[in-house]
């Protein structure tokens, strides 16, 4: 059996195909959902027919931005006691956090994450919005995924909040201008990963209104009530060391102050799963630095500093001892590749 999602997620979709000529309590039976649950906070139904729903209701009703226009009628609220705890932080940064460590709450399978900035541009870094079950994730439910995370920023912000461009992981379902408006920034499609690229500062902007009471009664709650899935200790690792890598000290003092382990007890744990923190972090510099050569044009000593090394030489010396050739090399290969994918078209 998938994972589950609340049914709350899918909340004003049945308003929503009513209003686009069509019957929403009847789309949603047809995928054996009760259009009763989405108006409660505790049912739940599977994640891929969530999924399925909302594609399907875009080609039933002919409308590609669907997942928009149903971001844009949902609020805080779908998220159940997670939003008690977010509206209720004291800085944007906090709620991203607990955005971060309870989203299972909502459903296993979305993830929220900051990570590096995929442009390489300094004091910027990136909203992740991923699903470990739904890859890759389907259009609308990207849309509307990235939408409410979007709504939900302005509304703790309190307004705009610097939103430097939108990366979406498919291509353009409605006309581009349609998103723009929507996001009041550029979006940019066929990205590695669905993310709001925003100020590092924006961790720091206040959140008005807040109630610490309230956000710790709800915290305790979730705690109480909820228990995250359970990930392999190396999965872990590699997710910590992949949001740190550029911005943040990866060494494994870090890491495992995180996890709140002594270092010596998660080298003894990696040893036990056949691995090493040191190889761990040398996969994902590994990856990293492949990406941002092959699908960038960022400079080298600028990659050098986003996968954690302090000098171009010590980049050229790990990308030959990864791939046999040189950073510059390795780039030029993927340039003729995607030229000759291009001439073939």
């Amino acid at each position: 059996m998938g994972t589950m999602v609340r049914a709350a997620g899918l909340r004003g979709l049945p308003g929503l195909i009513d209003e686009l000529d069509g019957d929403g309590r009847a789309l949603l039976a047809r995928h054996g959902v009760d259009a009763a649950l989405l108006d409660t906070d505790d049912a739940v139904i599977p994640s891929l027919s969530a999924g399925r729903i909302l594609e399907a209701a875009a080609a039933d009703r002919d409308c590609p931005d669907l997942g928009l226009r149903l971001a844009a009628r949902q609020g805080i609220t779908v998220l159940g006691p997670l939003a008690i705890a977010i509206e209720n932080s004291a800085t944007l940064g906090e709620a991203l956090d607990c955005a971060t460590r309870f989203l299972f709450v909502h459903s296993p399978a979305l993830t929220i994450t900051q990570v590096p900035d995929p442009a390489g541009r300094p004091g910027v870094v990136g909203l992740r919005y991923g699903s470990t079950e739904l890859e890759p994730m389907p259009p609308q439910v990207c849309d509307n995924g990235l939408g409410l995370l979007h709504r939900i920023t302005v509304l703790l912000a309190g307004g705009r909040y610097g939103l430097r461009s939108v990366h979406l992981t498919h291509g353009p379902l409605a006309p581009v201008a349609r998103y723009t408006e929507f996001f009041g920034a550029d979006v940019r499609f066929g990205a590695e990963s669905a993310l709001l690229r925003v100020p590092a500062t924006v961790r720091d902007a206040k959140v008005s209104g807040g109630n610490r009471v309230l956000r710790e009664v709800a915290l305790e709650y979730m705690r109480n009530h909820f228990h995250a899935p359970e990930q392999p200790l190396a999965d872990r690792v590699r997710r910590l060391v992949t949001q740190s890598l550029g911005t943040s000290p990866v060494g494994v003092a870090a890491v495992a102050r995180r996890l709140q382990l002594h270092p010596r007890t998660l080298q003894r744990r990696l040893a036990l799963d056949g691995t090493t923190y040191e190889k761990l972090l040398d996969d994902v510099r590994r990856a990293t630095a492949h990406r941002l050569i092959t699908t960038t044009d960022i400079p080298f000593a600028q990659i050098t500093a986003m996968v954690g090394l302090t000098e171009q030489s010590a980049l050229t010396r790990a990308v030959r001892r990864w791939h046999g050739r040189s950073p510059r090399d390795l780039r030029r290969a993927a340039l003729c590749r995607a030229a000759l994918r291009r001439a073939a078209q």
